[in-house]
């Protein structure tokens, strides 16, 4: 069984020392805050726990995970890389598409896996919807929104997008595979200054595909909502709604002798696995310490920490 050390025991972390755990895979916690170390101490007897990442290079493991704040993963990642273990960090990759770059070259030098925390390519759901677009059910994409919306969960140190929109941009790749040729956003700061709360982000493609990201931590209700609509039909996933949707409509606009028609057919509840997706990505990570991944891998997370700084660019008036 194959043993990963969790670098990193915040919300996030302790998410994915307890995934590891159930999986049989967690071989060590790394975590600087006393207090937090005993409550592990307590929680997983058997389990080390190190106050410092040098310490558990004393010890063999086959592979990290990294759940700290952004604006270490560089130093750490290399860190990690530099001592021959393959890691999944967690998104974003970075804070710059030169330092995701860094950490790039430094895997490929080191002949080692890098996967960036993209947690929802793999979603069941998600995965579902890109075999319904791969199989060409609703014909060429057209357009993607993205509504990420709540109450609550305000960061301090990053702006709603940096912390929400990670998520949907990683997704609009995953779908689309190729990177826009123009991104715009407008943001909003309400609580802190210079911290956006909410923002709007659009996004256009080659080939005429546009979509839309809007994002916000100060929202009367939850809701996670997907679509994507294209020459032939339509898909909606509603990640907070009730048993959680997955609908494919039999919608849009025909044209007949010349004039636009609405082609108001069927909606079709498509079924998916309940597999989380936590689990999901860890595992995957697992099965690929020896082989090059294809999803949320280095690649994957330069794309989106460049369309991250266009968008910040844009937010600020700056020509992205």
């Amino acid at each position: 069984m194959k043993k990963i050390c969790v670098v990193g025991a915040g919300r996030w972390g302790k998410n994915h020392i307890r995934t590891l755990d159930s999986l049989g895979c967690l071989g060590g916690i790394v975590e600087s805050n006393p207090e937090e170390q005993k409550a592990f101490q307590l929680s997983y007897p058997e389990m080390p726990v190190y106050s410092n990442i040098k310490d558990a290079f004393q010890d063999s493991f086959d592979g990290f995970t990294l759940a700290t704040p952004a604006e270490t993963h560089l130093e750490l990642g290399l860190t990690i890389m530099s001592e021959g273990y393959s890691v999944l960090i967690e998104k974003p990759l970075a804070l710059n598409p030169a330092d995701a770059k860094l950490l790039v070259e430094k895997a490929d030098e080191m002949d080692v896996t890098l996967m960036v925390g993209h947690v929802l390519l793999f979603h069941p759901a998600i995965r579902k919807m890109k075999s319904l677009i791969d199989e060409g059910r609703i014909g060429d994409i057209q357009y993607i929104y993205s509504n990420r919306l709540n109450l609550g969960t305000v960061r301090k140190e990053e702006n709603v997008f940096w912390s929400f929109a990670p998520h949907d941009i990683s997704i609009f790749q995953y779908f689309i595979e190729s990177e826009p040729i123009k991104v715009s956003s407008n943001g909003a700061a309400f609580l802190q200054d210079n911290i956006y709360d909410t923002s709007l982000t659009s996004l256009t493609y080659a080939n005429n595909i546009h979509g839309h990201i809007f994002v916000s931590w100060l929202h009367p209700f939850k809701e996670h909502r997907l679509v994507v609509s294209g020459s032939k039909g339509m898909i909606r996933f509603e990640d907070s709604a009730e048993n959680k949707p997955l609908m494919i409509y039999d919608k849009g606009i025909d044209w007949i002798e010349g004039n636009p028609v609405k082609r108001d057919g069927p909606a079709e509840l498509v079924p998916y696995e309940s597999n989380m997706p936590l689990t999901e990505e860890l595992k995957y990570f697992i099965n690929h310490l020896k082989k090059r991944p294809q999803i949320a891998n280095g690649k994957n997370g330069i794309e989106v920490v460049k369309i991250l700084n266009k968008a910040s660019e844009s937010m600020l008036g700056k020509t992205p």
